[in-house]
């Protein structure tokens, strides 16, 4: 396949006159999309954030044992779990995403989030029910992971087939700064719980008290989303003929596009082990393998996230003025020559090198979380969009985006190298910048399938 050529100078070309007369879409319905899709990546990853920052407690809860690496290495085991189903929902939600509409299914979606999420805070512990526990909480897990299946690629393609051409990586960018309200929400209750509780009342109750917000949570984000039209693009296809949308075939969906897949899954693999590094295993990095004071650890990855969530929007306007491809390609490069030494200002330990080094790292993140959710849904046609971008963004976390906690966990534990993260950081972004140069820029064109949009 041949390399992508750069982008022209400016981004967004000449328009063409026989081309189809550009759409127009209200702006507060718009507005009200971004809001919508954006608390429901908030909620998944409060949850993601509670897990994370709650871990070792939960080690404690659910798997007792004499071992601090073994019982991190349940919990994270339990984490990763969810993600195995992963494609499973995605092959669900997907095509019925596309079939019935991103609507319907982004409101099922929230619905079983909330419940898997609610569930966890009702488990008894270990204590009282014994193996139950355990099993539990990987049946609750699992849950989550089935509906998170069809949530991101569901909220990144309504914000996406909402958006004007000219501002989709603007509008993009706030999926993820609902992401990162989300995980400072979650990581920042943690924070509080344990600076205020004692270790036997965060391990005997206090730890349930994140997990049970996610019902009343998830009662708002429902509301939001039954609110909302169908996007525009999704509705003109409808229009078609009934005999040309009745049903997607599996081999459309993945055969059919297995070039975009492709670039999908190592766009995703960057995206996402980079993103989970970070923001998910960071914290327990710092207390269980730097033994670095808990709350203080917790502090500082939240100020990076509350850093991130300031930059965020910033990177995606700035993606839509130079393009998808240019601010990609600067993170894959940023990862691939400053994680080592981030990660050694980090394990220097004072709080002002771990901060400049995680602080380093999240910036560079910033690069795909302001880009991702425009570049993504830009792979793929109106018909088959929610489908395959499902079927290429869960097949690629499950394999490695979710599993990097666990991985790198246990990499450190059998090569005692406390250096793993970053080279395992360095190897995604090597993969992800292969899948850039193949990319196609897409910043001010019309979605694949779709007329042009202002």
């Amino acid at each position: 396949m041949p390399s992508a050529p750069a982008p022209a100078h400016p981004v967004h070309p000449p328009r063409d006159p026989e081309a189809p007369e550009a759409v127009g879409v209200d702006p507060a319905l718009v507005k009200r999309a971004v809001k919508a899709a954006a608390l429901g990546n908030a909620m998944e990853w409060f949850d993601f954030g509670v897990y994370s920052y709650i871990a070792v407690t939960l080690g404690k809860v659910f798997f007792p044992s004499g071992n601090p690496t073994v019982q991190l290495l349940s919990t994270f085991g339990a984490f990763a779990a969810a993600f195995l189903v992963r494609p499973l929902g995605g092959l669900v939600f997907g095509p019925l995403g596309d079939r019935v509409g991103r609507r319907k299914v982004l409101a099922v979606t929230m619905i079983m989030m909330a419940a898997g999420t609610f569930a966890i805070g009702l488990i008894p512990s270990y204590a009282t029910i014994g193996v139950g526990a355990p099993l539990l909480l990987l049946a609750a897990r699992l849950v989550q992971g089935f509906s998170t299946g069809g949530e991101y690629a569901g909220a990144s393609t309504f914000i996406a087939e909402y958006a004007p051409d000219k501002k989709r990586g603007f509008l993009g960018s706030w999926l993820e700064f609902g992401t990162l309200a989300g995980y400072i929400a979650g990581a920042g209750l943690v924070t509080v719980l344990t600076a205020l509780l004692s270790t036997e009342d965060l391990v005997s109750w206090g730890w349930r008290i994140p997990f049970l917000i996610a019902g009343p949570m998830g009662v708002i984000g429902l509301y939001l989303r039954l609110r909302l039209e169908e996007t525009p693009a999704f509705t003109a296809e409808t229009e078609k003929a009934e005999a040309d949308r009745r049903k997607v075939p599996l081999r459309e969906m993945i055969t059919g596009q297995w070039q975009a897949l492709l670039l999908c899954v190592g766009l995703v693999l960057v995206f996402n082990v980079t993103d989970y590094m970070l923001l998910s295993y960071m914290p327990s990095y710092l207390t269980s393998e730097l033994k670095y004071d808990e709350t203080h650890g917790l502090l500082v990855v939240l100020g990076v996230m509350a850093l991130m969530m300031v930059v965020q929007p910033f990177a995606g306007a700035l993606s839509d003025r130079v393009g998808r491809r240019p601010v990609i390609a600067a993170g894959c490069a940023g990862f691939l020559l400053l994680s080592v030494p981030a990660l050694l200002l980090i394990r220097q330990g004072s709080l002002f090198a771990i901060a400049l080094g995680m602080g380093a790292l999240g910036l560079l993140l910033v690069c795909f979380t302001a880009a991702m959710p425009a570049a993504l849904p830009a792979l793929f046609p109106t018909r088959v969009r929610y489908g395959s971008l499902s079927v290429g963004f869960n097949i690629s976390v499950s394999l490695f985006g979710g599993t990097t906690p666990l991985v790198v966990t246990a990499l450190i534990g059998a090569t005692g190298n406390m250096m793993m993260p970053a080279y395992y950081m360095m190897a995604a972004a090597v993969i992800g910048g292969v899948a850039v140069w193949f990319m196609t820029e897409s910043a001010g064109r019309p979605l694949p399938g779709s007329p042009p949009q202002r």
